[in-house]
């Protein structure tokens, strides 16, 4: 798998939209929500107000989120229906999303799987145990693409998942200090991408398949 140039795609992309859904290419160095600078979901719902010409309040409602230093797809509800619906279908883990990391160390093994404990602790998760307050089970499974290059699915969505655990085993993600990176990167990003997600169309059951056009090898 490739990633995305972001010298060439700064700003964010449209995937996808219908009548419930939207589905957008973040750029690294912006937020998903409002809090700090500009952000994916004020974006979008200006985009949709200059592509609908509609006056008053957009009804947009991002699915899941991605950390401010991290690419890749972002799924919004654009209907009240849409977004129950996605809701209940991320809690019964019907939506699949696949990662791209570029890592430091060496993984345990060419593929497998990472269960640890995670308590979000101070903008940031720390490895905690089972028994501890507030913990909560993390699972991953991994496999190696290329050298230092891994695809991660998540079975769970805790914060800052992906992050903690591949630097719990040794492998932190190239750029991301926070958990203990000691490779430079570019400028307020990390090396780790959403490339692909999958889920049936929450009212027209269609299966729908997204992944990140005009991608290149991460070797940077």
């Amino acid at each position: 798998m490739k990633f995305i140039d972001r010298e060439k795609q700064e700003a964010p992309s449209v995937l996808y939209t219908d009548n419930h859904l939207f589905v957008v290419y973040k750029p690294a160095g912006m937020c998903t929500q409002p809090g700090d600078g500009r952000n994916l979901e004020e974006w979008a719902k200006a985009h949709l107000k200059v592509e609908t010409k509609k006056t008053g309040n957009i009804f947009l409602v991002p699915i899941h989120r991605l950390d401010k230093p991290v690419s890749g797809i972002v799924l919004f509800a654009r209907s009240s229906k849409a977004l129950s619906r996605l809701n209940e279908m991320m809690r019964e883990r019907k939506i699949r999303k696949r990662y791209v990391a570029r890592v430091e160390g060496r993984l345990p093994n060419e593929e497998g799987t990472l269960e640890h404990f995670l308590v979000h602790d101070d903008f940031r998760a720390r490895i905690a145990k089972e028994s501890e307050p507030d913990a909560k089970r993390a699972l991953l499974s991994y496999r190696l693409i290329g050298a230092q290059l891994v695809e991660v699915e998540l079975h769970t969505g805790r914060y800052h998942q992906i992050r903690a655990q591949l630097s719990a085993v040794g492998c932190p993600i190239v750029g991301d200090a926070k958990y203990g990176s000691k490779s430079s990167y570019i400028p307020q990003a990390i090396a780790l991408q959403h490339v692909c997600l999958e889920f049936s169309h929450p009212v027209t059951k269609q299966e729908l398949n997204f992944s990140i056009p005009k991608w290149r090898s991460l070797c940077l």
